[in-house]
């Protein structure tokens, strides 16, 4: 094991993939931003030269650029950067790239990543701010992976890498900073589909995903010091999705705290929570609970925007309250 940055561990994902595979390009050079980690990509700059294309702002025609190489037999890698620019590229996504497989009576495949930072970064207002996952998966066809760790960052992208299908990585821009133990071993790859458990417990399952896994395990840490013990799941991947992993932490536990920094409309946190109530209905004890963004475009204000987003202490009142009712 060697401890490694969020942004670091995909860059060796990327690194060592690009070294395996010929086929694998990168469109787009700002793939872990502006912010420091953005030199941890120097590394694929210099040792792949020639597969690194710096393309204008022009994110629809970056898709199709992408589905045209991967249905000519290579792996594109997709920079979109900030994902509230993938809107731009939104038909290109969903009409075409999450359509092809199908569309062809399942002779071609579109073995694409598009890459994109989400979520509220600080002082992204609200152009820059958006987590648009459970937009995308409302539209059939598309992979979707949400990494909340290092080693699962690494893991994650190796996998979407050699997947035969168009896969969207979200990374949350917070994220990239962050430190954590990855495996050292060749070709260390996670499956998609399965989820794991962060933290056990019996008491109330708190499910995150990307950067809420670590909001829901600091509030099971607060919790733990009176006595409640929150099982922290992680899903990983929306599609496909862990639902056995998902059924089996809330039947061990019988309540839930759903957290996701969507906003809340038609959020991720809702499909989860529809998921529970209608499949394991009966081994609840109280009402599931999501905690999520109010529907209201993202402030600038470093006060407000603290005020919009998925919190601590949200997640501690809400368990608290489910554990301790009547």
């Amino acid at each position: 094991m060697t401890r490694r940055t969020y942004a670091a561990a995909l860059v060796d994902a990327l690194a060592e993939e690009m070294q395996a595979d010929p086929a694998i390009s990168v469109v787009g050079s700002y793939v872990l931003g502006l912010g420091p980690a953005r030199f941890e990509f120097e590394r694929i700059r210099k040792g792949h030269a020639d597969r690194v294309f710096d393309p204008p702002s022009a994110e629809a025609g970056l898709v199709m650029l992408g589905v045209g190489a991967a249905l000519a037999g290579g792996r594109p890698f997709i920079s979109l950067g900030t994902a509230a620019f993938s809107y731009v590229a939104f038909s290109a996504i969903v009409n075409e790239a999450a359509n092809v497989h199908f569309q062809s009576g399942g002779l071609s495949r579109c073995p694409l990543v598009l890459h994109m930072l989400h979520g509220v970064r600080g002082g992204g207002a609200p152009q820059h701010s958006h987590s648009p996952q459970a937009q995308y998966w409302n539209a059939p066809g598309l992979e979707i992976v949400l990494p909340s760790t290092p080693r699962d960052a690494k893991g994650l992208l190796r996998t979407a890498l050699r997947s035969p299908n168009p896969t969207l990585l979200l990374d949350h821009a917070k994220l990239l900073g962050v430190e954590g133990e990855v495996p050292d071993e060749p070709g260390f790859a996670i499956p998609f589909g399965q989820g794991e458990v962060k933290r056990p417990g019996r008491d109330v399952t708190l499910v995150g995903t990307s950067w809420t896994v670590g909001v829901a395990l600091e509030a099971a840490e607060v919790l733990a010091r009176e006595g409640i013990e929150a099982e922290v799941f992680d899903p990983r991947t929306l599609v496909p999705f862990d639902e056995a992993g998902l059924f089996a932490s809330v039947e061990r536990t019988g309540r839930v705290v759903v957290i996701d920094e969507c906003v809340l409309n038609c959020s991720v946190a809702s499909e989860i929570s529809a998921r529970i109530a209608q499949h394991r209905f009966g081994a609840l004890k109280g009402p599931i609970v999501r905690i999520g963004r109010p529907a209201a475009p993202a402030p600038y204000s470093p006060p407000l925007e603290g005020a919009i987003i998925p919190s601590v202490a949200q997640v501690v009142d809400a368990a608290r309250a489910l554990v301790r009712q009547p």
